[in-house]
C-alpha cells in the first residue's frame, strides 16, 4: 500500500495531536513538520522526523495539515495549493468560511489541488450533523449549543492581544444557541485588564456574545480542553410536525480536532480539484479501509 505523505502545519495544541493521530493511522507517513523555529531543541516525539521553516523543504508532501491560528490560514492554503500540495484546516471563523472556500476554489483548480477547509468538529463533522437533521426534517430550527469548554479558536484570539502573556477562553451555553464567553487572562503588565477587556470584546470571535474578562494569577490552574455540543432541532418532515433530533457528545476539543483532520486529509486523495467545506464530500472518502467493506458494516 502506497502511504499517503503529510505534512503538519504549526506544531501547538491541534498540531500534537495530529501527530498521533497520523502515528495510527496505517495509510499515512509523516512527511515532517513546519515550525517557526525549527532550530531550537525540539520536544522528544519530533526526533524521528524533519522539523523544517517551509514545507518546501520537504520531500514529496502530497498534503499539508493546517494547525496554525485561523487568521493565518488562508496565507499557508494559498502558497501550498499553488505548488500543487492538498491542504485541510481548522478554519472556525463562521462567517468567513464561505469566503475562504471562494478565494480557494480557483487556486486550487488552476494547480490540480484539493483544500477541505473548516474541518474540525464545529465546523466541520457537527455541519454534517446540523445537514442531516435538515434534510429530515426541512422546515425547522436547529440549536447548537457549545461547552461548557474551552474553545481554541477563541483563546488564540485572546493570546493576539497586547498586554496578554496567557489566556483561556471558556464557552458557557445558555441553551438555544445563545452563549456566554468566560476569559481568563495572565496579565504582562503593559495593559490593564480594562484595556485588555476592550480589545477582546470589540474582536469578531467575541464580539456577537456576552464576555466577561477576568485577570487571573495563572491560567494554567484553570485549563481544561474538555469541551462539548449539544445539537437540537425540531420541525416538520413533510407535511408531519413536531419531528426532534438531538445530538450530544463530550470531547478534548485538539484531539477531535486532529483526527477529523486526518480523515480528512485522507479524503483530499479522492476529491477532485477544488476547494470543499465538509458537508461537500462523501463521508466514506474519510474512513480507512475497503469501500465495499466499510458499506457492508457501516450501511
Amino acid at each position: 500500500m502506497k502511504k499517503i505523505r503529510a505534512a503538519i502545519i504549526g506544531y501547538g495544541n491541534i498540531g500534537r495531536y495530529v501527530l498521533e493521530a497520523l502515528q495510527e493511522a496505517p495509510d499515512f507517513e509523516i512527511a515532517g513538520i513546519v515550525r517557526r523555529n525549527p532550530e531550537a531543541q525540539q520536544p522528544a516525539e519530533l526526533k524521528d522526523y524533519p522539523v523544517v521553516a517551509d514545507a518546501m523543504q520537504l520531500d514529496n508532501v502530497e498534503v499539508a495539515i493546517l494547525c496554525t491560528p485561523t487568521r493565518e490560514v488562508e496565507k499557508h492554503a494559498r502558497i501550498l495549493l499553488a505548488e500543487g500540495i492538498n491542504t485541510v484546516d481548522s478554519y472556525d471563523i463562521h462567517t468567513g468560511i464561505a469566503d475562504l472556500r471562494a478565494t480557494l476554489d480557483p487556486i486550487a483548480k488552476a494547480h490540480g489541488s484539493v483544500a477541505i477547509i473548516s474541518a474540525g468538529w464545529d465546523p466541520g463533522s457537527d455541519s454534517i450533523v446540523r445537514a442531516l437533521m435538515q434534510a429530515a426534517a426541512p422546515k425547522g430550527i436547529t440549536y447548537t449549543n457549545f461547552g461548557p469548554g474551552m474553545s481554541m479558536g477563541h483563546t488564540v484570539a485572546v493570546k493576539s492581544k497586547d498586554g496578554v502573556k496567557n489566556a483561556l477562553s471558556m464557552t458557557i451555553p445558555l441553551g438555544t444557541g445563545i452563549h456566554r464567553r468566560m476569559v481568563y487572562v495572565e496579565l504582562d503588565g503593559s495593559k490593564s485588564i480594562e484595556e485588555v477587556a476592550a480589545a477582546v470584546k470589540v474582536d469578531p470571535y467575541f464580539s456577537s456574545d456576552e464576555t466577561h474578562v477576568m485577570a487571573v494569577p495563572s491560567v494554567d490552574d484553570v485549563r481544561d480542553m474538555g469541551h462539548g455540543v449539544n445539537m437540537v432541532r425540531k420541525g416538520v418532515s413533510g407535511t408531519t410536525q413536531n419531528q426532534r433530533f438531538e445530538f450530544n457528545m463530550s470531547i478534548n476539543n485538539p484531539a477531535l480536532t486532529a483526527q477529523i483532520l486526518v480523515g480528512v486529509a485522507r479524503a483530499t486523495m479522492i476529491e477532485r480539484p477544488g476547494a470543499y467545506t465538509m458537508i461537500e464530500i462523501p463521508v466514506i472518502d474519510m474512513l480507512f479501509g475497503d469501500r465495499d467493506e466499510l458499506i457492508r458494516h457501516l450501511v
